[in-house]
C-alpha cells in the first residue's frame, strides 16, 4: 500500500500544524481550511474508508475528535463545530471538525480562506493550549 499524505504527516516526511497526537490518532490543522480552525483527526493506521474501522478504533476516533472540538470552540468564535467525513480526497480514514456559524460554512464548494505560517502556527498553539 502507498503511503497516504496522512501517513506521510504521521511519519514526520511532510510538516502539519499538530494541535495533539496520541498513540492511535493525530489531530492537525487542515492547511486548505473552509473555516479557521477547520482540524483534521486522523487514525494512525492507515485505512481508506471509515466505515472499515473496527468499531473501538471509530468510537475512539470520535471520541478523540470531541476533546480536540471542545478546545477548537474555546479558541475560535463559532456557533458550534461542524464535523464531516467525505473520504473521497485522501485515502484514509479522517474527521474534518470545521468551526461553524451557519450549515453553509460547512460547504466543501465555498473557497477556503487564507491563512500565513504565523497564523496557522499560533492557532494550533492556541488550540493545543486548551486541551
Amino acid at each position: 500500500m502507498t503511503p497516504s499524505i496522512f501517513t506521510r504527516i504521521i511519519q514526520g516526511e511532510i510538516p502539519c500544524y499538530k494541535i495533539t497526537e496520541d498513540e492511535d490518532f493525530i489531530a492537525f490543522l487542515d492547511v486548505n481550511p473552509l473555516q479557521q480552525g477547520h482540524t483534521l483527526v486522523v487514525p494512525k493506521k492507515q485505512i481508506d474508508y471509515i466505515y472499515d474501522l473496527d468499531d473501538a478504533l471509530l468510537t475512539d476516533l470520535h471520541l478523540f475528535a470531541k476533546k480536540i472540538a471542545k478546545a477548537i470552540e474555546q479558541c475560535v468564535p463559532c456557533k458550534r463545530i461542524g464535523i464531516a467525513v467525505i473520504g473521497l480526497e485522501v485515502p484514509h480514514a479522517h474527521i474534518h471538525l470545521v468551526p461553524i456559524n451557519d450549515v453553509g460554512d460547512l460547504n466543501f464548494s465555498n473557497q477556503r480562506i487564507q491563512m500565513t505560517k504565523d497564523e496557522f502556527s499560533a492557532l494550533a498553539l492556541n488550540i493545543r493550549s486548551a486541551l
